[in-house]
C-alpha cells in the first residue's frame, strides 16, 4: 500500500523537483534566456569600470607610482595614509567645495531648463524638428572646439565685458574666484542640455493626451497642467536627470582645466578630477590620486543614495 504525504505518496521526487525548479528560477529568474542578452554588458561594465575601480582601491593602499615597463621597484603598503593625506588636504577641500558649488547652480537649472523647453518641443511648434536637432548639436560637439568661443565670450576683452562695459567684473569672470565656478556651471549646462531634453521628450511621449484634455475642460491653464499633469508625469526621468548631473559635476574635468588653466584662480575652479590628474599624472603620486578617486566614487554613490531616496518617495 502507497503511504501518501502531503496529497502525494511518499518518495515520490516530484515535491524535491519543484523545489530545485523554484530555486532555479529565484537564481536565474522566470527567463533564462534574458541572462545571455545581458551578459556581453556585464562583461563590459566590469572590464570597463568595475576592475579599474578596484585596482584604484588596491594603489591606494601603497606608496605606488609608474614605473618603466618591466621595471621593479618598491612600492610599500602603507595602509590608509593616502587617505588621511587626502582628507586634510586643503586643497583637495576646495574642489570639494567647487563641486558642490558647480551642483547647486548646474543640476537645478539643468532640471528646469530642460523640462520647459522638452515642454515646448512637444507641442506643435513650427521648425519643431530643427530646434530639437539644434538643442543636441552642442551635447555631440567636442569640448574642445567649442571652449574657444566661450573664452571669446568671457575673457577680459570678450563680448560680454564689451556689451557691460563699466558693469562688468573686475577682475574678469575666468580669472575671478566669485565668478570662475558659475561660469563653468553655465558652460556645462548648455553643452549637456540636449541630452537631457532628449530623455525628457521620450518621457513626455507616454503621458495622455486625454488627460491635459481634461485639464482644460476644468479650466487649467498653461502653468497649471504643467504643475499638475507634466511634472508628477515625468518624476521618474527627474531623478535619471537629477542622478546623471550630479556624477557630471563631480567627474568634472574639462571645462575648468581649458577655460581657466587648470583649476584658478587660487583654486577657485579645482575639482577632484583635475587633482586627481594633476597629482597622478602630472607629479606622479598615483596611490595619492588613487585615493582621491575612492573618496569621490564613495561620495558620489551616496549623493546619488540621497537624490533618489528624496526624489523617489511617495
Amino acid at each position: 500500500m502507497a503511504v501518501v504525504v502531503a496529497g502525494r505518496p511518499a518518495g515520490d521526487p516530484a515535491g524535491r523537483n519543484a523545489g530545485q525548479l523554484g530555486w532555479r528560477r529565484r537564481l536565474l529568474g522566470r527567463d533564462p534566456i534574458g541572462l545571455a542578452f545581458v551578459a556581453p554588458y556585464v562583461v563590459f561594465l566590469g572590464g570597463l569600470f568595475a576592475y579599474p575601480l578596484l585596482v584604484a582601491l588596491y594603489i591606494s593602499f601603497f606608496d605606488y607610482f609608474f614605473a618603466a615597463p618591466g621595471a621593479h621597484v618598491s612600492r610599500p603598503f602603507i595602509g590608509f595614509d593616502n587617505y588621511v593625506a587626502v582628507l586634510n588636504d586643503p586643497v583637495f577641500q576646495r574642489s570639494i567645495f567647487n563641486v558642490a558649488e558647480f551642483i547647486l547652480i548646474n543640476v537645478p537649472l539643468t532640471v528646469l531648463l530642460s523640462l520647459v523647453l522638452a515642454t515646448a518641443l512637444n507641442s506643435k511648434l513650427p521648425f519643431r524638428s530643427f530646434f530639437r536637432a539644434a538643442y543636441y548639436i552642442p551635447y555631440v560637439t567636442a569640448s574642445v572646439a567649442v571652449i574657444g568661443v566661450w573664452l571669446w565670450l568671457f575673457s577680459g576683452s570678450g563680448l560680454l565685458n564689451g556689451v557691460l562695459g563699466p558693469l562688468a567684473p573686475q577682475p574678469s569672470w575666468l580669472v575671478s574666484d566669485l565668478w570662475a565656478m558659475p561660469v563653468i556651471a553655465l558652460v556645462v549646462t548648455w553643452k549637456q542640455l540636449g541630452f537631457y531634453v532628449l530623455l525628457y521628450l521620450a518621457a513626455l511621449q507616454n503621458i495622455p493626451g486625454e488627460l491635459y484634455e481634461a485639464a482644460e475642460v476644468d479650466g487649467a491653464g498653461v502653468v497649471r497642467k504643467f504643475l499638475s499633469i507634466t511634472v508628477p508625469g515625468v518624476r521618474s526621468v527627474t531623478v535619471l536627470v537629477v542622478i546623471l548631473a550630479t556624477i557630471v559635476g563631480a567627474n568634472l574635468f574639462t571645462e575648468p582645466y581649458l577655460l581657466t588653466g587648470g583649476g584658478g584662480p587660487n583654486g577657485a575652479s579645482m575639482s577632484p578630477v583635475l587633482l586627481m590628474y594633476q597629482q597622478g599624472i602630472e607629479q606622479g603620486h598615483a596611490g595619492y590620486a588613487a585615493a582621491i578617486g575612492v573618496v569621490l566614487a564613495i561620495v558620489v554613490m551616496g549623493i546619488s543614495a540621497i537624490n533618489r531616496f528624496v526624489l523617489e518617495r511617495d
